[in-house]
């Protein structure tokens, strides 16, 4: 027994026990780890895997349905805009079915006068001299026209 004992103290037994003990520790934390995280892992991964399976498949349709939705609302307020300027037209023909009313528009747009009345036109003299001077350059020459905007160009810079 005093040999046994002996062994048991000893520093290269107690040292190799010291090891089989941590090895052993870290032998079953590494296979608990491994079983815990390859448990998880494999889940995360199937998770992970049906999530993107939903998303691919519920892409497309997804904006198929926004963009419809979207071209929907253009044709509804289309149809409104429509709706509205049919209201407008008919508003008008009334009115033009009413005689006093065409009897005004006529006399105001294709200044008609009845019988004993004056008709006068006023015409704006800046109007006037503008129209001519449009007139003058549309009987000239197109070559006439560029050198002269060469010459008021040039002009405008000096």
């Amino acid at each position: 027994m005093a040999v046994k004992d002996r062994d048991r103290f000893s520093t290269a037994t107690r040292l190799r026990l010291l090891g089989e003990q941590t090895a052993a520790r870290v032998y079953r934390s590494q296979t608990k780890r491994q079983a815990r995280r390859s448990r998880l892992t494999g889940r995360a991964a199937l998770l992970a895997l049906v999530l993107c399976t939903m998303i691919v498949a519920l892409a497309y349709p997804m904006r198929q349905y926004v963009s419809q939705r979207a071209e929907i609302a253009d044709l509804q307020r289309q149809r409104e805009q429509a709706r509205e300027r049919v209201e407008q037209l008919r508003d008008l023909k009334a009115r033009w079915q009413d005689d006093a009313y065409a009897e005004q528009q006529i006399r105001r747009r294709l200044h008609y006068v009845k019988p004993g009345e004056t008709g006068y036109v006023v015409i704006d003299p800046g109007a006037a001299r503008q129209s001519r001077a449009d007139l003058g350059a549309a009987h000239r020459p197109w070559y006439a026209n560029v050198w002269d905007g060469v010459d008021k160009s040039d002009a405008s810079d000096q």
